[in-house]
């Protein structure tokens, strides 16, 4: 077996920033609309406690097959520890072997709110400046930066379900020159908002569809499981376009998606993917005046493309250290 790179939290920092993050998700969602990526079906695997271990595959073209195995605790948080942790392995695209392990939860982190970066990007009206994000850790953090890459965004108001966290608003205002602000409730940072991101690990329902604005984008990244749902049913009922990052995912793992359906509050047939419009094969919205809601559970594709400009990078920098294996 060949060396294998191994690249550490550290070195995906170095190697791979926020443009390069967005660029990587346009190129992963732009390959799925047109039906050039290979997606294998999600793998959930539910523990104690909320816990759920997680496993997906897929490549792109011209890349070998790419796996991220991990897991999310929403429990860590009190142990003062991250609650998604992650191996990223990828393989050579000509002889199947592994060629790299990268530690996944830095990847996640910013892949993730890089894709939600792209989908804020075509589905939020172009002079969307006020911003709410749900949930102050890393991924609320992430979201306020990539927000900020892709609308003029003048104004963040926080929601923290953990006071303890509740102090970073100051430290986003000086980084990104922005007013940032702690709002005393959810429903405070939600009303008014023009896009509105949670990004929880919470089971329950924490915004609800009466406080939203016309025109108001909710970009839902905790709901990746059957079990979590962070909107209230109403947000898809006022939702004149409900979008997702992968419709057979979607289906089987975006809680507030299969609990519309069960309730038959809410058609298959009205869940869209993300792929075709950031392809310009279809459009992200009707009208200005629209509520629409975007849920990521999160897929394969986003990993893989993540993952090769990442090895690339590393490569280039030399970045990482080789191991036999």
């Amino acid at each position: 077996m060949p060396e294998v790179l191994l690249l550490s939290a550290a070195d995906v920092r170095a190697v791979f920033d926020l443009p390069s993050a967005i660029a990587s998700q346009r190129a992963a969602f732009r390959a799925l609309g047109r039906r050039e990526a290979r997606l294998a079906p999600r793998l959930l695997l539910d523990g104690p406690d909320g816990d759920v271990a997680f496993c997906y595959v897929s490549r792109m073209p011209g890349t070998g097959a790419v796996s991220k195995f991990g897991s999310v605790h929403p429990g860590n948080a009190a142990r003062g520890l991250p609650t998604v942790s992650a191996l990223v392995i990828v393989q050579d695209p000509a002889d199947g072997r592994p060629i790299a392990i990268i530690e996944g939860e830095s990847v996640t982190t910013l892949r993730t709110s890089a894709a939600s970066a792209v989908a804020a990007d075509h589905l939020a009206v172009p002079d969307a400046s006020r911003l709410a994000v749900i949930g102050c850790g890393p991924q609320g953090r992430a979201h306020v930066r990539a927000m900020a890459e892709v609308r003029p965004v003048e104004r963040v108001a926080l929601a923290c379900r953990h006071p303890e966290t509740c102090d970073i608003a100051a430290g986003l205002a000086d980084e990104l020159g922005l007013p940032v602000e702690t709002a005393s409730s959810v429903r405070d940072a939600v009303e008014g908002a023009q896009i509105v991101v949670t990004a929880t690990t919470s089971a329950e329902p924490v915004v609800s569809g009466a406080w939203l604005d016309p025109g108001c984008t909710v970009l839902s990244v905790g709901s990746f499981a059957p079990d979590r749902a962070e909107v209230e049913d109403d947000v898809l009922t006022r939702a004149a376009s409900i979008v997702v990052d992968d419709v057979p995912s979607a289906l089987d793992h975006a809680g507030p998606v299969v609990a519309a359906i069960r309730a038959g509050r809410l058609s298959p047939e009205r869940v869209r993917p993300l792929g075709p419009i950031v392809a310009g094969l279809a459009d992200g919205r009707d009208s200005d005046e629209d509520v629409v809601f975007y849920n990521s559970v999160g897929v394969g594709v986003q990993d893989t493309a993540a993952a090769s400009v990442i090895v690339e990078r590393a490569r280039d920098l030399g970045a990482g250290r080789h191991a036999d294996l």
